[in-house]
């Protein structure tokens, strides 16, 4: 059987959704979570560290790019949230940090994410090219 997904959204889901557990074989796997970060919200993330890597903003001595500031943004985030993170030496020596992943990221822990670097580039003078929506959950 395929991977089949079910978005509660009211009680003809849930009875599908029950129907389906009663029919699951033996040793199938059934799940329940929040759903994960949408398209428009990874969209806003990104852009928010392009434009990070755009403005030039030096951090540690220099620019960085909008990739490094996704894991700056994501690594803060996850101490000012006290989220759990690891700092351990890397395969060579280099320090890493050991963090959550924004994929698997909930949609109400990316909006907070959005929020906080939204928050950064205020506090840094970093001008934005999308304007700013009320609400990204």
């Amino acid at each position: 059987m395929s991977k089949r997904i079910f978005f509660i959204v009211g009680d003809s889901v849930r009875q599908r959704a029950i129907a389906a557990v009663k029919d699951a074989s033996v040793g199938q796997m059934v799940a329940i979570s929040d759903p994960t970060r949408n398209a428009d919200q990874n969209a806003k993330f990104h852009a928010i560290c392009s434009d990070l890597g755009k403005s030039r903003l030096p951090w540690a001595g220099k620019p960085r790019t909008a990739e490094q500031w996704k894991v700056l943004l994501v690594s803060a985030h996850s101490k000012a949230t006290a989220e759990d993170f690891e700092i351990v030496p890397g395969l060579e020596g280099e320090f890493v940090n050991i963090r959550e992943s924004t994929a698997l990221m909930s949609v109400k822990r990316s909006a907070s994410l959005i929020t906080y670097a939204l928050a950064f580039c205020d506090m840094h003078g970093v001008v934005l090219s999308e304007p700013r929506q009320p609400e990204y959950a």
